[in-house]
């Protein structure tokens, strides 16, 4: 039998103080704090090698829950989106470029 989850706070009673947490291994430095200047909280990562900023609201947190291993996985090859710059664009624009995930189910 599943031993029972700790049930967790909502989010925002989750980040009372918004307290950035930093994780860091050695392929990565992020730092995370819930932010609340949007419609709702959201959590902020910023890359603290880079100062690149992002955000996830928590539909997107939850859909990462649900994820199956490995969907990541094209994601974590820097060279995909990172090293990719076209002449005069923005780094980031690669990202138009992902296909979309294939559906498990078909």
């Amino acid at each position: 039998m599943a031993e029972p989850r700790e049930r967790s706070l909502p989010l925002g009673e989750a980040a009372a103080g918004d307290t950035p947490v930093e994780l860091v291994s050695e392929f990565a430095a992020v730092s995370l704090v819930v932010d609340r200047e949007g419609n709702g909280p959201r959590l902020r990562i910023e890359d603290l090698k880079t100062g690149q900023v992002g955000f996830l609201d928590p539909l997107e947190l939850e859909t990462l829950a649900w994820l199956p291993e490995g969907a990541l996985h094209k994601f974590l090859d820097p060279s995909f989106h990172r090293w990719r710059e076209r002449r005069g664009e923005d780094p980031r624009a690669s990202w138009d470029d992902v296909p979309p995930a294939p559906d498990p189910h078909a």
